[in-house]
């Protein structure tokens, strides 16, 4: 019969997992904050970075960006003070989550999780690189296409500064995360959730999905679209390449355990 002391007994752990929960979170947020604290110092500067894309698109010397709201450059700089310092402390916000995390795992599963968190990152920077040297300036080049002329008055593009950031971080954040897409299906082939041979049979509504996901994620121009499905495309049919790797280094890691213990069986 379940007793109260046995309550008493299993509170400690809860709290103790409670406490060190905490503590990660406060670490987390304090990295996040002074990384928020050093990129608001140069937010002009780190402004002047994401404005390149913009610059490129416009004739040499001409382009600006306005505001129309006194308060709007501020709440600019706020927001790319908190962008950028959430990608220079996204390292620690990780290890927090990763020293959280890991007690709880066995050996096997830390080796198994650990290429995941070397390749989340450098997915992640290489959507983000691809939107912001190729992407942009060509969408942006091909909005500003759209200038002239209309009813003999001039049709001029003047960006707020506040729209442009929302597009900027729309197209980072857009190419970032869907570049994650080899992590999100590895890790669910590896949980048992999915197999290869049903990625491989769902190929072509797979590929239907990502230029419907590609059309929503991106600006309404076909050139961003196709930049984007090409890439996924092709990191779905890598991703069923490692799955097939992961499959057979599954099923080599269960013949050697089975042969170990036929092994310890023999001998007792």
């Amino acid at each position: 019969m379940f007793k109260v002391e046995d309550l008493d007994e299993t509170r400690a752990p809860l709290l103790d997992h409670l406490i060190e929960l905490r503590t990660r979170v406060i670490r987390a947020l304090l990295a996040l904050a002074v990384g928020f604290a050093i990129c608001l110092y140069f937010a002009d500067e780190i402004l002047g970075i994401l404005v390149w894309p913009l610059k490129q698109a416009f004739p040499a010397g001409e382009g600006q960006l306005i505001f129309t709201k006194l308060p709007e450059v501020f709440f600019v700089e706020l927001k790319v003070a908190l962008f950028a310092g959430f990608m220079v402390s996204f390292p620690i916000i990780a290890n927090q989550l990763w020293a959280f995390v890991a007690p709880g795992l066995y050996a096997r599963e830390k080796k198994a999780f650990l290429p995941f968190l070397f390749a989340t990152p450098v997915l992640f920077a290489a959507g983000a690189s691809l939107a912001y040297f190729v992407v942009m300036p060509t969408a942006f080049t091909f909005f500003l296409g759209f200038g002239g002329t209309a009813g003999g008055l001039d049709v001029q593009a003047l960006p707020s500064a506040g729209d442009y950031l929302n597009l900027v971080m729309q197209f980072i954040l857009a190419f970032g995360l869907t570049f994650l897409l080899p992590v999100l299906l590895l890790l669910l082939h590896r949980a048992g959730i999915i197999t290869r041979a049903q990625m491989v049979a769902a190929r072509r509504y797979v590929i239907v999905g990502i230029f419907i996901i590609a059309a929503v994620v991106t600006p309404p121009d076909p050139g961003s679209q196709i930049i984007l499905a090409i890439p996924l495309w092709l990191l779905f049919e890598a991703s069923l390449l490692l799955m097939r790797f992961q499959e057979k280094a599954v099923a080599a890691d269960k013949a050697a355990r089975e042969a170990e213990l036929a092994a310890q069986q023999a001998a007792e």
